[in-house]
């Protein structure tokens, strides 16, 4: 494809995705197709002979946009979501027109050092901790998510004791409303199962710190050695907020590693009176949330910060003679492969960037401010209604309620909702029952979004 050509071609790229984004509020929410139905759609073989941009843009409507599930809706509900916004979608596509692979400071210091500066700027505009800045003996990274983040935090803190402990000695904890990414970070990391262990939670779902303490205790006493706590500020159950400072006091005791998964809260600590959620983050040695669940930011981009990050590039910096450089061997540089298991990077500060400057600490605040006050508004209606409940607090933009008409109801409640196609919503279990969820937080959700969705609970509800 020619300069001129592609040229002309973006113009048509653009223009459907501007097209797209325009009309998506008006489409189904969810993609109804069946197993196997886009599959059968496409051809069995690649083509032998080259084919038009018209004939592959033309089979993206006809063939591909039918199995979307529309994630960019402002009705979409469900999970949490993977927002983006224009200019991370324009900064996506120069980072992708730039092509580079930043897996070191050489192959191209604007990208590492855009990357340490975003992390930087986002200290500042979260009111994370300093220890948290490059200038000092932390710093961040961006990962690919908050799964991967969890993982080179625990072969950090296994790192850390290695040499002095017998990995079969080790025991990890966390919550059982903890992400699904701790257990795998576990396994992957040569933990057995019954290495990391499930710490009893309070009435609101949260990781019970005294319980916590009792299980490092009693492990110590045993011979094993705690060595990595995660702690979570905002289930994705519940949105439960873990006591961080108290897990971080009953971890200290054992020397034992502590990260705070925030991948989807962390982001409302942009607005000031929402900092709450940074409690506790002054002690701990690790630290991570997702730009794109809640920063506008498309997939994929978790920032992880560490306080310390010697342990993190002592278990994963491995710099074989085709990677030496004048730049590494000097020390005055970050190289980012280091930080994390892949060798190769993209240029992911750069979309980040773009949001930054584009909305502004403020728009940033006023959007997110926005989607929790909604959030509020509709608990508020939904316990005003006496066929429902709120299974759990809503302290920020997550709303879990259920019918009291039990298990089946609710079941058949979110089927029907969901078969609507005006709104896409998903379920939990709490307290050994079903609960539905409702989290608002797309990039375009308004008010008008909420009330609607509202309004179909109310109609479909059974009495």
């Amino acid at each position: 494809m020619s300069p001129d050509e592609f040229r002309r071609r973006g113009h048509e790229a653009v223009e459907w995705v501007a097209r797209y984004l325009e009309g998506v509020e008006d489409l189904p929410v969810r993609s109804s197709v069946a197993p196997g139905e886009i599959r059968a759609g496409l051809p069995e073989s690649p083509p032998s002979a080259p084919e038009s941009f018209d004939a592959i843009l033309g089979d993206v409507d006809r063939l591909i946009l039918p199995g979307i599930t529309h994630w960019q809706s402002p009705n979409f509900f469900a999970y949490f979501q993977a927002n983006g916004s224009g200019p991370s979608i324009l900064g996506e596509l120069i980072s992708a027109g730039l092509g580079i692979q930043g897996m070191l400071w050489s192959t191209s210091p604007a990208a590492t050092e855009l990357e340490t500066l975003v992390c930087d700027w986002l200290v500042e505009l979260l009111g994370l901790p300093d220890r948290f800045l490059s200038t000092g003996a932390g710093g961040g990274v961006i990962q690919d998510g908050a799964s991967g983040a969890t993982l080179c935090a625990l072969l950090a803190a296994r790192e850390r004791v290695r040499g002095r402990e017998a990995l079969d000695t080790l025991v990890a904890y966390t919550s059982p409303e903890a992400h699904s990414s701790v257990v795998k970070s576990a396994r992957v990391a040569g933990l057995r199962d019954e290495q990391l262990k499930l710490v009893a939670t309070d009435a609101d779902h949260a990781l019970d710190a005294g319980a916590l303490a009792a299980e490092i205790a009693a492990d110590q006493g045993a011979g094993r050695v705690p060595f990595f706590v995660t702690a979570t500020v905002g289930t994705t159950s519940s949105h439960a907020i873990d006591p961080v400072a108290a897990v971080a006091e009953a971890a200290a005791g054992a020397g034992a590693w502590v990260h705070v998964d925030s991948a989807h809260a962390g982001s409302a600590a942009v607005c000031p009176e929402l900092r709450f959620v940074n409690d506790g983050l002054d002690r701990v040695d690790s630290y991570a949330f997702d730009p794109h669940k809640w920063l506008f930011t498309t997939m994929e981009c978790d920032v992880m910060y560490v306080a310390d990050r010697a342990p993190l590039l002592a278990a994963l910096s491995v710099t074989p003679e085709y990677l030496r450089n004048a730049a590494t061997e000097s020390g005055a540089v970050i190289d980012y492969h280091d930080w994390h298991l892949p060798l190769g990077r993209r240029f992911r500060a750069l979309k980040l960037w773009f949001v930054l400057r584009h909305y502004g600490a403020e728009g940033l605040a006023a959007t997110v401010r926005s989607h929790v006050a909604f959030a509020q508004e509709l608990a508020g209606w939904i316990e005003a209604d006496p066929r429902f409940e709120l299974a759990a607090p809503t302290p920020l933009n997550l709303v879990c309620f259920r019918h009291l008409g039990g298990d089946d109801v609710n079941r058949r409640l979110l089927d029907d909702l969901n078969a609507t196609g005006r709104l896409f919503l998903t379920h939990t279990v709490l307290d050994d029952r079903v609960t539905l969820r409702m989290s608002v937080g797309q990039t375009t959700t308004q008010r008008r979004h909420v009330e609607a969705a509202s309004r179909l609970i109310e109609e479909l509800a059974p009495a």
